[in-house]
């Protein structure tokens, strides 16, 4: 299986400690806050920077990371501390099988080894949330307008 690059899943503002760089995309956060409950020390709204992995382990923060649905967050282990162009950086791998799981009156989470087609061209991911309302600014992607125009899922399989 050929997993996504580092360079595919480093989208975002990038947080560095030693051991690990953390990536955020702010226009894909729903705000489902696994990564405040999981790890507070580190993922942290009211300070800023919000995001300090130097707060906890690098395989923590990699282990939190991993349970955004949204793919808002991503991580690169690294050898070398505060450094992480380095190439022995270790990228999360995708999940198997794939996964599609429809939230009710919201997006479609996806986890696997996944190509997108996005305006910019193909994205490979490993989480991401899709719009299905049709709303969404930063399409293929949610970005919470469903809850703004009040759209509702129909009931049963997608």
């Amino acid at each position: 299986m050929t997993k996504p690059s580092q360079q595919d899943l480093a989208q975002g503002r990038a947080y560095t400690a030693p051991g690990i760089t953390v990536y955020y995309d702010a226009r894909r956060c729903l705000h489902v806050a696994n990564c405040v409950r999981g790890l507070p020390d580190v993922f942290d709204p009211a300070r800023r920077p919000w995001i300090q992995p130097a707060n906890a382990g690098a395989q923590a923060v990699a282990a939190v990371v991993r349970t955004c649905p949204t793919g808002a967050l991503h991580y690169a282990l690294h050898d070398q501390p505060n450094q992480p162009d380095q190439p022995d950086q270790e990228t999360e791998m995708p999940q198997e099988p794939t996964t599609v799981t429809p939230t009710p009156d919201g997006p479609v989470m996806i986890r696997g080894n996944l190509v997108i087609e996005t305006p910019g061209g193909q994205q490979r991911e490993v989480r991401a949330a899709l719009c299905r309302c049709g709303q969404s600014s930063n399409k293929p992607y949610c970005d919470g307008t469903h809850a703004k125009v009040g759209w509702k899922s129909t009931p049963g399989p997608l």
